[in-house]
């Protein structure tokens, strides 16, 4: 870990956490399929369910640097990643604080899951630090929080909201997706674990499912020791497509965030839209906060049109975007959060985390930024 302290983000990317290939010498990791291997004689007993096989271990390392944590551990998908790693710190009689907006297959996990282990759960009014304290009980021993949150991309206080938890003896967890690990390293602002939906920003390419999870080496171990009974492993092709995919991530996600703050600027002067929600506008009202906690603002924002346009007849009009699931791929996307990532929450939810029918979550690519606004144009035309 001391060498990848001196190497810059491109060269973390692209070379920690190879696997060497010792036979061929090729310039590549090379993939080790097999799900049997050696029990006596070796230097461990590796299984894919134990999150060892040398792909998985060698990918962790790469994550880990990243995210500047001692250790992490790769999943299935984003959700195996985060109910694993909060059933590891939550039994039956605890209690978690939740920030007001998340994910909606975070809420869903939460408020349909945790009351069949008897698993206590709040959720904060606002996202002020007050709010977060006013919650917190004998019985607290989680706070989860998500920054950037999906969709209306608010900001939450990592410093402040890791404070507040080291005084109270708290574990804190972070879904950093949004950000990614070239946007922020919440590590440097006390956070404890940092989980990411590795299909997005770390995959890049719309094409793998994962999860990842970065923390201390103490926190991992429970972690893992939960994760190896609920079995939310990863093969090692995808393994191995992950590692390939984060060697460009740098470079894809700053492309990503320059093109973001263009398109953001773009949609706030555009007269066919109501309001825009991007960290990286001075209008955003977590912009400062953004700006302390953010090397980037992110390749993603949303906007609500004029109530005169119809939202999924502009993206059924869309040539270039892609009205598509998901995120974070070098194609730029949109979706209706109401019908797709919140659908499963009712429309009072939805209200209460401010988020409105007509609102269009935007995943922007690599694509020219005046090929996307030629797009959007032409789609709000054929509306009108």
């Amino acid at each position: 870990m001391k060498l990848t302290k001196k190497l810059g983000i491109n060269t973390i990317c692209t070379h920690i956490g190879e696997v060497e290939d010792k036979q061929f010498k090729g310039s590549i990791s090379p993939i080790y399929l097999s799900s049997s291997y050696a029990f006596d004689g070796v230097d461990k007993k590796r299984y894919p369910r134990y999150f060892n096989t040398p792909n998985q271990e060698a990918l962790c390392k790469k994550i880990s640097a990243l995210e500047k944590t001692e250790n992490a551990l790769i999943f299935g998908s984003g959700m195996a990643a985060i109910s694993t790693t909060l059933l590891a710190f939550l039994k039956q009689g605890d209690h978690v604080i939740l920030q007001q907006t998340l994910y909606g297959g975070t809420y869903n996990l939460v408020v349909e899951e945790f009351g069949k282990f008897g698993i206590e759960y709040s959720f904060t009014k606002s996202l002020s630090i007050t709010d977060f304290e006013n919650e917190i009980k004998n019985n607290t021993k989680v706070i989860f929080i998500e920054t950037p949150s999906n969709p209306l991309l608010k900001i939450t206080d990592m410093q402040a909201v890791s404070k507040l938890a080291k005084e109270k003896g708290i574990v804190t967890m972070i879904d950093n997706t949004f950000a990614s690990p070239i946007n922020q390293t919440p590590v440097d602002f006390g956070i404890d674990i940092i989980i990411h939906s590795a299909t997005k920003y770390m995959g890049g390419h719309s094409d793998i499912l994962a999860g990842a999870v970065a923390a201390s080496n103490i926190h991992i171990k429970q972690i893992w020791n939960k994760a190896k009974n609920l079995g939310g492993s990863l093969s090692d092709f995808t393994v191995w497509m992950l590692e390939r995919s984060i060697k460009t991530m740098n470079l894809r996600v700053k492309k990503q965030s320059k093109n973001a703050l263009r398109m953001a600027k773009y949609l706030l002067k555009n007269n066919n839209v109501n309001n825009v929600y991007y960290p990286g506008l001075k209008t955003h009202l977590d912009y400062n906060l953004a700006k302390k906690q953010m090397n980037y603002f992110g390749g993603m924002l949303s906007f609500e049109l004029k109530d005169n346009i119809d939202a999924m007849a502009f993206q059924n009009n869309l040539q270039l975007i892609k009205p598509s699931m998901s995120l974070a791929g070098i194609e730029s996307t949109m979706l209706s959060p109401a019908k797709t990532s919140h659908a499963l929450l009712s429309k009072e939810e939805r209200a209460k985390q401010g988020i409105s029918d007509s609102l269009i979550r935007f995943s922007v690519g690599i694509e020219e930024v005046e090929d996307l606004i030629a797009d959007i144009e032409q789609a709000i035309e054929k509306c009108k």
